[in-house]
């Protein structure tokens, strides 16, 4: 899967944002709203999700939505309960997170404005097993076998 929907988000898929001015719906509440979250994350960190799944999209609003907003250079793909499929946008901090489930049907879909997805951080439970985690991998392996005396690394 080259992105999260084949359908949306790239200027080649037919979705224009020069469409008819006199249109209404709900892109641009949107990209202001986006545009104020920004502003709250440069200034304290907050960080703020948007959920597009249960707005009531008009035709064509998705697609002027992700076509303003365009793709980045990252995508990620998260195996959990069902694909969770992320795309960075071309706007630092804003990204697309498309959460689906195991029939492949979208269960929710948000833009996420955040230096770093929710979904790609580590919980801190998971973070407090790691070392623990490694070293068990390490003796596993016999790696850690042939260095019993190695140290970290000074800076």
């Amino acid at each position: 899967m080259s992105g999260l929907d084949p359908t949306i988000g790239h200027p080649s898929s037919g979705a224009s944002c020069a469409r008819s001015r006199h249109e209404h719906g709900h892109a641009l509440p949107i990209l202001h709203e986006i545009r104020h979250a920004l502003e709250r994350l440069l200034a304290s960190g907050e960080e703020t999700r948007i959920d597009l799944h249960s707005m009531p999209f008009g035709p064509g609003d998705l697609e002027r939505l992700t076509a303003v907003l365009g793709s980045g250079e990252v995508q990620a793909r998260v195996e959990a309960l069902g694909p969770t499929l992320i795309q960075e946008t071309a706007i630092p901090g804003v990204w697309l997170v498309d959460y689906r489930g195991l029939e492949d049907q979208r269960l929710s879909y948000q833009i996420e404005i955040a230096a770093i997805p929710e979904i790609l951080r580590p919980r801190p439970e998971d973070l407090a097993e790691s070392l623990g985690a490694l070293e068990d991998r390490l003796s596993e392996s016999g790696l850690d076998a042939a260095a019993p005396n190695a140290s970290p690394p000074s800076s």
